[in-house]
């Protein structure tokens, strides 16, 4: 038998046969992979989950508002705020997800913390306690579109002053809005800031 080292012209018959196989395989992969799955998954969604799959979109009187993914910035004062963003260029900016990247012992962060809370507590009353941590620092994504409930609480005694309305029935709307986690604790229940200020009413 001829060796194939000594023989090229051996060596490369046997590459040439190798390379329909190695074609074929790859032609192969690129229509099941690059187009078939990405179809089928994409076709399933829309089927099982089409909200989620579309960007879970939020729609008020046939207009699209936002996402229930990514938040908002609202800073008036007869609405929910939000968690702050430290996105770049913009608060929220789906296009530059991250943080401020300040460790707790940086003075940036602490001037920042502080100028939070004299802007919620400038903006009107609030409720007695200690200001939740989520209503004044960022979070890692800089894209929350949720508060805790504690957070959405503290803020109702502001909103039910400038909207006249009722504290107690402010905050069962709240209550209401509340999104409870696997475990039904009160205490890691959140609410959707976009969707409490589409439901709040005039008083």
């Amino acid at each position: 038998m001829q060796s194939i080292v000594a023989n090229p012209n051996l060596a490369s018959r046997a590459e040439r046969a190798l390379w329909w196989p190695a074609t074929r395989l790859l032609l192969g992969l690129t229509v099941l992979l690059g187009l078939i799955y990405p179809l089928a998954v994409t076709g399933l969604a829309q089927v099982l989950l089409p909200a989620q799959a579309n960007g879970s979109l939020i729609v008020q009187n046939g207009q699209v508002v936002g996402s229930a993914l990514i938040g908002q910035s609202f800073g008036k004062a007869d609405e929910f705020w939000g968690r702050p963003s430290a996105t770049a260029s913009s608060p929220y900016n789906g296009a530059a997800s991250g943080g401020s990247n300040l460790g707790p012992a940086n003075p940036a962060l602490a001037k920042a913390v502080a100028e939070r809370i004299a802007a919620l507590k400038a903006a009107g009353p609030v409720a007695p306690g200690p200001v939740p941590a989520d209503l004044v620092t960022a979070s890692a994504s800089g894209l929350d579109p949720h508060i805790s409930l504690a957070a959405a609480l503290y803020q109702v005694p502001r909103i039910a002053k400038v909207r006249h309305l009722d504290a107690g029935k402010l905050q069962q709307l709240v209550l209401q809005q509340a999104e409870n986690s696997w475990f039904g604790s009160q205490a890691t229940a959140r609410v959707n800031v976009l969707r409490l200020n589409m439901v709040l009413p005039r008083g």
